[in-house]
């Protein structure tokens, strides 16, 4: 299991021991949706290890599937400063016996392609339905900060005037498409934070993760990247459903969570910040082969169903200007070759 591996603990340890203004968590009472994963098991793991270091807050994790939760944050489960709430975030959130909450963070997303297709009418209303029923849950209980984690995604198509996006760029999105759900509610609930800081009064900080790896990957998880990296842990070709011409920025999962953190401690209300690595831009069929190099394999092409197809992106070129994120101090420790070659290590040995 991943509480078992070195690899995993030194990454956990490597984000907790970052210089960051911790002291604004210390004692403090943090809820998060999204606890089971990718991105939001990762934070969990980085907050309570902290605490071993005498941050000592307490932690809310939401999510749908208590059973799921305890196999993934079993190291936790008895932990007095741990707390799994089962909940939808698509239904108004009530935690009993919470009454003041400092941070509230909504990572709870539908993220990969298969669930774009088959579960549109569910991608859409998590990132605003539910994104709504967190907002008013940190109104209604005081929070000091709210942070919804959002995604390249609100940049749609390079319209080819632009190399990278900053956070000012607005892309083109066909919204009649049944792909557009996902990068359209994204802007949609970014437009909502906005509606509640003047509204509610409520202080917001936006961090867009890009597309984001790491060992942490559900086995669900449709995205390329995620593919990938499957067939290389199980040393099989790696399949590549397109000419792989498309250029990407992707993010290992310890340096996506340091980011995030820093935008919650050290970023200004109202604004959103791009976590990206610059040396994790990459075209797909040089990641493919990158992956296949690792693991001994070799690079095979297949064209994808209708349905799995229909759940991509149409974006051809999508890399994010980091310099706003960096400007706080944030750097990124691991390159697109050493972050993939430490998820398949880790992913090995942990099966």
């Amino acid at each position: 299991m991943l509480y078992e591996n070195e690899l995993y603990l030194e990454d956990v340890n490597l984000v907790a021991d970052a210089s960051l203004p911790w002291e604004l968590l210390e004692g403090k009472t943090v809820v998060l949706s999204g606890a089971t994963g990718l991105l939001g098991s990762f934070l969990v793991d980085v907050l309570l290890t902290k605490n071993l270091q005498g941050l000592n807050c307490h932690v809310y994790a939401l999510g749908r599937n208590e059973s799921k939760a305890k196999e993934r944050l079993s190291k936790w489960w008895d932990n007095d400063r741990f707390r799994f709430c089962r909940c939808d975030v698509n239904s108004p959130i009530i935690l009993e016996r919470l009454d003041n909450v400092d941070y509230v963070f909504h990572l709870a997303s539908n993220t990969h392609p298969i669930q774009y297709a088959t579960d549109p009418i569910g991608t859409i209303t998590t990132n605003i339905i539910g994104l709504q029923n967190m907002l008013d849950f940190a109104v209604s209980h005081g929070a000091a900060r709210f942070a919804f984690a959002s995604s390249n995604e609100v940049y749609g198509e390079n319209r080819g005037d632009v190399d990278l996006f900053e956070e000012s760029y607005c892309g083109y999105i066909d919204s009649n498409t049944l792909r557009a759900g996902y990068p359209e509610s994204k802007r949609c609930g970014e437009a909502l934070c906005q509606a509640y800081r003047v509204q509610k009064k409520l202080d917001i900080v936006v961090p867009r993760f890009t597309r984001s790896y790491g060992p942490t990957l559900l086995s669900t998880d449709t995205k390329a990247i995620s593919q990938f990296i499957f067939k290389g842990v199980n040393k099989k070709d790696i399949v590549l459903k397109s000419k792989g011409t498309q250029l990407y920025s992707f993010t290992y999962v310890a340096d996506a969570i340091s980011g995030f953190l820093t935008v919650v401690l050290k970023g200004n209300d109202g604004e959103a910040y791009n976590i990206s690595d610059m040396n994790s831009n990459i075209t797909l069929l040089e990641l493919a082969k990158t992956i296949a190099d690792i693991s001994g394999t070799n690079v095979v092409f297949d064209i994808p169903d209708s349905v799995e197809s229909s759940g991509y992106s149409k974006a051809t070129k999508a890399l994010l200007d980091n310099k706003k994120l960096v400007s706080l101090g944030w750097s990124p420790c691991y390159d697109i070759r050493r972050g993939v070659q430490r998820t398949i290590e880790i992913m090995r040995s942990t099966r």
